[in-house]
């Protein structure tokens, strides 16, 4: 095989074709656009619509709604925190908080912050600070003998409208 050789598959590149060429080429005057109106100008997309029938979109019906203000927290089983303290991943002696939870590879992303679940069993004792923890993670956290510190972030407080006087 040499460099003179080497060519693009066959179909690999479609010509372009040529419009408003004149009638005899098939595409010419209106170039497949049909006649007038807002289809045959450039730039449109009509996303959504179905020649004057019902959107699907509209025909659905509605349920439910999404809380803007909801915490997404990172969540991490007590059973997953004990595989990595018998793994050596993570110290049980010193004080583990969200941010050393995301360096050892436990909790994936940080989020709104790391929350605790109580799904697995804990035998170590530890000092935990996390942003938040069920209640049966923080019982099974105390029964081992450890401390657990639920730290709520400080969020701005709205403004304050003024009085007219």
């Amino acid at each position: 095989m040499q460099l003179n050789d080497l060519r693009d598959n066959p179909g690999a590149h479609k010509k372009r074709l040529i419009v408003g060429r004149g009638i005899g080429s098939t595409k010419g005057k209106t170039c497949g656009r049909g006649v007038k109106g807002q289809k045959a100008r450039t730039g449109v997309r009509l996303k959504g619509f179905e020649g004057g029938q019902m959107p699907l979109s509209r025909r659905l019906p509605k349920r439910g709604f999404k809380n803007i203000f909801a915490k997404d927290y990172s969540a991490v089983n007590l059973g997953r925190l004990q595989a990595a303290i018998d793994a050596g991943r993570i110290d049980a002696t010193k004080p583990i908080t969200s941010e050393s939870l995301i360096a050892s590879g436990i909790a994936s992303k940080a989020r709104d912050g790391v929350r605790i679940i109580g799904k697995g069993e804990l035998k170590a004792k530890l000092d935990l600070t996390v942003a938040g923890a069920s209640k049966s993670a923080i019982a099974a956290i105390e029964k081992a003998g450890g401390k657990i510190t639920v730290v709520v972030k400080a969020e701005p407080k709205p403004k304050e409208e003024k009085k007219k006087a």
